[in-house]
């Protein structure tokens, strides 16, 4: 797999490489909440039928609210936010791209696919921004990531819903601005594959000729809009999650060095040796991330429960 393209959450590798079975693995080597939103019962016709309007209406008044989106934005519910980032780059004439160097690494995969050239600064007729960025947690203002006219910007708040005050979703209403949601991280359910663009109502109508029809199946309209319309479980995890959050600095405190930085979903270290550490934890059927970039960063999403906080502190203490 190149640079571009890894990722956590391949606990094939793993297993590959350190035995055992995928079910005996604690995978922390993501962002997504390991404690879930409870999955609602699914209505027989989600399955046997096309997905109708009126659910793809419903998901997205759900969305509009939760995410508190001004009117005359736009939502499109897609299969996934990967799917969004894939064809996001055909928005506009190929140009060049500015992208930090330390970001989620899909976005410069998929403009180089698209003949983009990628550059790390300077000025330029294209911008990503990931809002809170992953894996280090800066969050960006509306004036940095408007400080320079650009055709097409995109604000990537995959992990955002822990700290909503800090969203961007107004710029959606700029010309070539998308913002990008999903429920693949706060929400744990990646498998879904439910992810949202924001835009200026022109854009989504682009967008959505380019997924083609039917592209959210049923049952995932339906979860969808059940957990957007939960605001109660959302307020809870986010609290729970930041408690989780200090609970791990406490447990990595002895092997880290200086201040952990991350979101209340995932945690990135300065541990000296990430390599020797992973394998350490590797060993122990614990799954982490380390990056090709770094000699010293490892990060690690949060543990769901007592029992694997504990399986992660022995491990941590083994030799």
């Amino acid at each position: 797999m190149s640079q571009e393209h890894d990722h956590g959450g391949n606990i094939d590798a793993a297993v590959a490489q350190y035995g055992g079975r995928r079910a005996e693995w604690l995978d922390l080597s993501t962002g997504i909440n390991l404690r879930p939103y409870p999955l609602p019962d699914i209505p027989a016709h989600f399955w046997h039928a096309l997905p109708d309007s009126a659910a793809q209406s419903a998901l997205i008044d759900a969305a509009r609210s939760f995410w508190d989106v001004p009117a005359g934005i736009g939502i499109l519910p897609a299969p996934g936010v990967s799917v969004l980032i894939a064809v996001l780059p055909r928005l506009a004439a190929r140009a060049t791209v500015r992208i930090e160097p330390l970001t989620y690494n899909e976005h410069a995969a998929a403009f180089r696919a698209a003949y983009w050239s990628v550059r790390t600064g300077g000025q330029t007729l294209g911008q990503v921004v990931v809002n809170p960025n992953n894996p280090c947690g800066r969050l960006w203002t509306a004036d940095e990531v408007m400080a320079a006219h650009r055709v097409l910007t995109i604000v990537d708040e995959s992990f955002c819903d822990v700290c909503p005050e800090a969203s961007l979703v107004a710029l959606a209403h700029r010309p070539g601005v998308v913002v990008l949601k999903g429920l693949g991280k706060f929400w744990g359910l990646a498998g879904i594959r439910l992810g949202f663009a924001l835009a200026r109502p022109q854009t989504v109508v682009r967008l959505a000729e380019m997924l083609g029809p039917w592209a959210v199946s049923g049952p995932a309209q339906h979860i969808g809009a059940a957990a957007l319309r939960n605001h109660d479980w959302a307020a809870t995890t986010r609290t729970r999650l930041q408690a989780d959050a200090n609970r791990l600095d406490r447990l990595m405190a002895p092997v880290a060095r200086g201040k952990p930085c991350g979101t209340s979903l995932f945690r990135l270290y300065d541990v000296g040796d990430a390599a020797t550490l992973h394998d350490r934890l590797a060993r122990h059927k614990i799954w982490t991330r380390v990056f090709p970039w770094s000699g010293s960063a490892l990060r690690l999403g949060l543990p769901g429960t007592d029992a694997d906080r504990t399986r992660l502190g022995k491990a941590l203490k083994s030799g």
